[in-house]
């Protein structure tokens, strides 16, 4: 295998012979380049050797599922992702147009161990990248990118004989026979399906209307121009969109799915933006009456009524908070057997009976939609007002260099782990939790709660605060973070703040 290249351009002889691809790309838990300038077709094969070799050096069978999203090139980007692939030896099932969960679905349809799903999810255009994983239901961590990258960036993929191609033209129907079999609303809930353009506008609409609903698509016209806004239902135009268009007609609900339909963003009748944790809360309450004593697994930066609401502390429910990041959850849901896992970002895992244990967009809009259905006729803004009150803050980001940010952390997760270990109060309250698993998440008696962690994508830290007794005690929690952040001269502005 040729050594690749971070320093090649663009209409030149080399940039044609010789592949490119830069260190940048391999992230925390998947891989994304910009498309020419960071990555070329030559790079992606490369990338195709390396995940093959991958698979052959941990022994799993190479069966690999290959999808990709709507974007001008990335079905170019797939074919050179499939040569890659083949050279390594593996037998590669290409799906076509698919969304993300469609080629998770399709790696249990198909019986393969492995995924490379082709997709940039919602970044704008001129990025790609790949979703890959070798144990399904789960994607890959930082462990194995990190060893792809180390086989890619050095050259040490390895070619094999016996490598194939089998075309897989049905999967779309497939997928939508499965995921809306057995569901059937008792009567026709009105939904807008919000898909900014991406490529979920080929698959929501579609198996929403199976399941009975009234669906009002909106920006379901397949555009890798994305002329509105990026397919992102956690950014507020795309969220104020789909409350305006609720009100426009007239809806019970707005879904929103992202690029590659592993998310789902949710506004009620009356237009608000509920993000995923609460939203969360409320499927927890709708399906711990359906399943008795069941566990949850919620990321860090969601809120704390998991622990504190009412309803589910009469059910015995049990949550457990972990690792921000869509990989981290769905590995947490699998390996504690958890009936879902919940993510504030708006990925949704289901474990069986529900789902597979990935993340899917469209099986949380339906389940959303079930739990309106069951709801004898309320309203989901009356579902959402019959959660206690809760006062919290945006993810605010203050500036922090990437490698200073590891180190601040880890000061604030001594400093007030030593606080709980002595005893010690805060705010004039006894120190209830400690959550380490990822930054500093420390929890008072009366509920409220502050966190801080490092951010994984970009040069900061993440803090977040909540109180369920008052706004006062939420920004009372935040100035003791703020407070002890400040000591450090290496944290810099916020984005904003409460």
């Amino acid at each position: 295998m040729v050594k690749p290249r971070s320093d090649l351009v663009p209409n030149t002889a080399d940039y044609e012979n010789l592949p490119l691809v830069t260190a940048n790309g391999f992230r925390e838990y998947d891989a994304r380049w910009l498309f020419g300038k960071e990555i070329n077709l030559l790079g992606i094969q490369a990338l195709g050797l390396g995940l093959g070799t991958y698979l052959h050096d941990i022994g799993v069978q190479p069966k690999v599922v290959t999808g990709h999203d709507f974007r001008s090139y990335s079905l170019s980007i797939k074919q050179a992702l499939t040569i890659g692939l083949m050279r390594a030896g593996c037998e590669v099932h290409d799906i076509g147009l698919a969304l993300s969960p469609v080629a998770y679905f399709a790696q249990f349809a198909l019986d393969c161990p492995a995924v490379a799903m082709v997709t940039a999810s919602h970044n704008e255009n001129g990025w790609t990248g790949v979703k890959m994983g070798a144990q399904r239901p789960l994607t890959f961590g930082p462990d194995e990118i990190n060893a792809i990258k180390d086989i890619v960036l050095n050259g040490k993929g390895k070619e094999r004989p016996g490598g194939s191609y089998v075309a897989v033209p049905d999967m779309r129907e497939t997928y939508l026979q499965a995921v809306t079999k057995g569901h059937k609303l008792s009567r026709p809930i009105k939904v807008i399906a919000a898909c900014g353009n991406g490529t979920a506008g080929a698959f929501a609409p579609e198996a929403l209307r199976r399941i009975g609903a009234e669906v009002i698509g909106m920006d379901t016209e397949l555009d890798f121009t994305f002329p509105k806004y990026n397919p992102n239902p956690e950014d507020l135009e795309m969220l104020h969109a789909m409350g305006h268009a609720v009100k426009e007609h007239g809806a019970d609900l707005c879904l929103g799915f992202d690029g590659d339909g592993d998310r789902c963003g949710v506004v009620d009748d009356q237009a608000r933006e509920i993000f995923a944790d609460k939203i969360g809360v409320m499927l927890a309450r709708d399906l711990s009456a359906q399943y008795k004593n069941p566990q949850f697994v919620v990321d860090v930066k969601s809120t704390g009524l998991y622990l504190t609401d009412p309803v589910l502390k009469e059910r015995g429910v049990k949550t457990d908070y972990w690792k921000t990041g869509h990989s981290y959850i769905k590995r947490r849901t699998f390996e504690l057997k958890a009936l879902a896992g919940f993510e504030k970002s708006g990925h949704f895992f289901f474990n069986p009976p529900i789902g597979n244990g990935y993340d899917d967009g469209i099986v949380a809009g339906i389940a959303v939609l079930e739990m309106l259905d069951r709801a004898g006729g309320k309203k989901l803004s009356a579902l959402y007002d019959g959660l206690p009150k809760t006062w919290g803050s945006p993810t605010m980001a203050p500036f922090c260099p990437d490698d200073k940010k590891y180190a601040v952390v880890e000061a604030m997760v001594k400093e007030y782990s030593a606080l709980k270990d002595k005893g010690e109060t805060l705010l004039g309250q006894k120190i209830v939790s400690v959550v380490t698993v990822n930054g500093v998440r420390v929890t008072l008696e009366d509920g409220t709660w502050g966190l801080v962690r490092a951010s994984s994508n970009k040069p900061s830290l993440v803090v977040v605060v909540e109180s369920p007794a008052s706004e006062a005690n939420m920004r009372a929690i935040f100035k003791d973070i703020d407070t002890r952040l400040s000591k450090h001269p290496e944290v810099g502005e916020y984005d904003q703040k409460i």
